[in-house]
């Protein structure tokens, strides 16, 4: 993919992942929007990245109508879908489960991501093009103690991943999923203050430039999956 001139769309790109992957694709000459719930966040990260804002909430089907309407009459088409929206909601003990623990998280991470990308493949076939950057967590290679329901949806996204592929490489349409391990964002934090990464830890910036690795391939070969580690952690 030439990344320069290509019109990307980036959720959840008020923090963390989202904003630094938008400076950096802008920096790297790409039209970038990014979506997000709070206003005066987004117009922020907008301003310090030059993307262009779109005040949206991928949980609630109607925004997601709205953000492709908005998209489409500012950058006309669109070349790259990077699903980057995720929330942690509760991590609750499995005997402690609600039914509204798995809905709430499940709405963002797994029907939003869904419904993104079905906006956005019906786009691709069209054009017999396109790219579609799922954002997921090592959390869906392995669970863990208390992880019953964001494992579960990085799970329930990874095997969208590989449906997606299935369907859409004769279209010439990659897709692709990113498995951050820990990385020093204001996921999980209550007050949305992000975190500043230990010397040892991974940073935003370390998943920003393999989502720009993993695109800049030349378009005849993909990465199905990649997962990116902090080096020593310990």
């Amino acid at each position: 993919m030439i990344i320069r001139a290509s019109n990307i769309l980036i959720t959840g790109g008020s923090m963390g992942i989202g904003k630094a992957a938008a400076k950096l694709l802008v920096e790297s000459g790409a039209n970038i929007a990014i979506t997000g719930r709070d206003r005066k966040r987004l117009d922020k990260a907008a301003k310090e990245t030059g993307a262009f804002p779109i005040v949206a909430d991928v949980a609630m089907e109607k925004d997601i109508e709205y953000t492709y309407k908005i998209f489409l009459e500012k950058f006309k088409t669109l070349d790259c879908l990077i699903n980057n929206a995720g929330i942690g909601g509760r991590f609750p003990l499995i005997e402690d489960l609600k039914l509204s623990d798995l809905e709430s998280v499940y709405r963002v991470n797994v029907f939003g991501s869904a419904l993104m990308a079905s906006r956005a493949a019906a786009l691709f076939k069209k054009q017999n093009y396109g790219h579609i950057v799922n954002i997921g967590s090592t959390s869906a290679l392995k669970g863990e103690a208390r992880s019953t329901v964001y494992s579960a949806t990085k799970f329930a996204l990874r095997a969208m991943t590989q449906a997606w592929q299935a369907e859409l490489r004769k279209y010439n349409v990659r897709v692709i999923q990113i498995n951050p391990s820990e990385v020093a964002t204001a996921f999980g934090s209550d007050n949305h203050v992000e975190r500043k990464a230990a010397d040892n830890k991974l940073r935003s910036d370390e998943i920003a430039y393999t989502i720009k690795a993993v695109l800049e391939m030349d378009d005849r070969g993909f990465i199905p999956e990649l997962s990116v580690w902090a080096t020593n952690p310990w």
